[in-house]
């Protein structure tokens, strides 16, 4: 069905905002077939040296030759994604991507419109906008609200939040173009903490080559308090370099939250993004796990609408997403206490993260699981915090391997639900879910159904149920709540 997404901008944003996409964000542009689209906008990444300190760009200490491979804590998680974490891809890029590809979907992008007010009631939702062409009323089934960290719609639903709320002092995000080659010496880094008295703040990484974005503390000052010229002096004095060629392409004022909605829905309207749960940027969990959402609720809201499902199917979209929110909060506010328990790899940084409760980075992103009424003989708990176990447990991600040169077994999970099943077995046909056989010992061994059974995965990636033919039938209809 249509939908309208409703933006009070007037366009999209040019400012970068988040840049790291994980491994299950990119798994979902390879299902909705825009992952060419978004490497082709993406900055490739060359090996990093993850996050510095230095007193100024132009004093750091960096090594003379880079290193061999990324320090990245997904590198190790990669054997279990049919992706790859080539690049970063700033939000102003993959906002062209995503835009291009909601419109032609079908949907429509209404800018410089703003949400007056909405009601509910037992059959939708009526929204009142104020638009270019005046005020209008629409109305649609459902409405999720996806207006950042200080909602509007989660305040007039009378949800509230808990967590520690706004961290730190309110900071100053000043996007500028500068030539730092001479200064980076051919390396690449995620972030530079700049220690200088007279400027101190973090040098982030946009394109490794001219974009940056440097971060300092905005203290009790108005934005209007920092014009170009201001800011390009503060970008001076982080690098080091008085006569640095500056262009500052665009502030934003913004500050740190950590803090969880208490409730990620009520009735018809679902709360989605930094409007359910606002995450520490140490991590790239909080981006990561918006897009998630998006992806769990939009294959059950249209399971919903075109009738294969029930309506308490959507009762497990805040079963299933509020306590991968409240892990990735809380796995950021621990980073944020000692951030080299993200960075730093090997056995003393896996076992300072074990004493300090610090889940290994690609735990977070790709070995979640859910337990909701929409998969059966769940089993939440993590096996492990340090590696990613995929094993074919109900609701956990489906397995990955290679089928050929260039399809995974994640490819073959469509837009209804998908039954796994290896050679030889009988099992019955319905209009509700595709069957695929795997001819694959190995990959079937680790999913445990290499004596005959099949697993049933839902249509984003999840495992709904693990069984044999006798029970697929029930499966079936308590999965889509019938």
């Amino acid at each position: 069905m249509p939908a309208l997404v409703v933006e009070r901008a007037d366009g999209p944003s040019a400012h970068p905002r988040a840049t790291g996409l994980g491994f299950r964000t990119l798994e979902f542009f390879r299902q909705a077939g825009i992952a060419d689209a978004v490497e082709a906008v993406a900055v490739r990444r060359t090996a990093s040296l993850g996050k510095i300190s230095a007193p100024t760009l132009a004093t750091a200490d960096l090594p003379d030759t880079p290193p061999a491979v990324p320090n990245s804590p997904n590198v190790a998680a990669s054997r279990h994604s049919p992706t790859t974490l080539r690049c970063t891809c700033p939000q102003d890029r993959l906002d062209s991507v995503l835009l291009t590809a909601a419109r032609e979907r079908g949907a429509t992008v209404a800018y410089s419109t703003t949400l007056v007010s909405f009601g509910q009631d037992g059959t939708g939702v009526t929204a009142v906008l104020d638009g270019p062409d005046g005020r209008r009323s629409v109305r649609a089934d459902h409405l999720v609200a996806a207006d950042g960290g200080r909602s509007e719609v989660r305040a007039a639903l009378g949800i509230g939040t808990t967590g520690p709320g706004a961290l730190g002092q309110p900071l100053l995000n000043i996007l500028f173009r500068a030539d730092l080659t001479p200064y980076t010496k051919g390396h690449h880094f995620a972030n530079c903490t700049i220690t200088t008295p007279e400027s101190p703040g973090m040098l982030v990484t946009v394109d490794a080559g001219k974009d940056w974005i440097f971060h300092t503390d905005l203290g009790d000052e108005p934005v209007d308090a920092f014009p170009p010229s201001r800011c390009a002096a503060l970008i001076r004095a982080a690098i080091g370099v008085p006569d640095l060629a500056v262009e500052v392409l665009s502030v934003l004022p913004w500050r740190v939250r950590g803090q969880l909605a208490d409730r990620f829905r009520t009735g018809r309207v679902f709360l989605a993004g930094d409007a359910a749960h606002a995450v520490p940027p140490l991590g790239a969990f909080g981006a990561n796990t918006g897009i998630a959402d998006a992806h769990n609720l939009a294959w059950k809201l249209a399971a919903v609408l075109d009738g294969s499902a029930g309506p308490a199917l959507l009762d497990t979209y805040e079963a299933e997403r509020r306590p991968v929110a409240a892990l990735a909060l809380d796995q950021a506010l621990r980073r944020l206490k000692d951030p080299r328990l993200h960075w730093d790899q090997g056995a003393e940084a896996a076992a300072a993260r074990a004493a300090a409760g610090v889940i290994n980075a690609p735990v977070v992103h790709l070995g979640y699981r859910y337990d909701s009424a929409a998969v059966l003989d769940a089993r939440p708990e993590l096996p492990s915090t340090e590696d990613v176990v995929l094993d074919g447990t109900p609701g956990s991600r489906l397995p990955h391997a290679w089928l050929g040169t260039d399809v995974s077994t994640v490819d073959l999970v469509g837009r209804r639900l998908t039954l796994l099943t290896g050679p030889g077995g009988e099992w019955p046909r319905t209009g509700d879910f595709d069957v695929h056989v795997v001819d694959d010992e190995e990959w079937l061994r680790n999913t445990g159904i290499a004596d005959g059974g099949a697993v049933l995965v839902r249509p984003d990636h999840f495992i709904a149920w693990r069984g044999r033919p006798d029970g697929l039938t029930e499966a079936v209809a308590r999965i889509l709540a019938r």
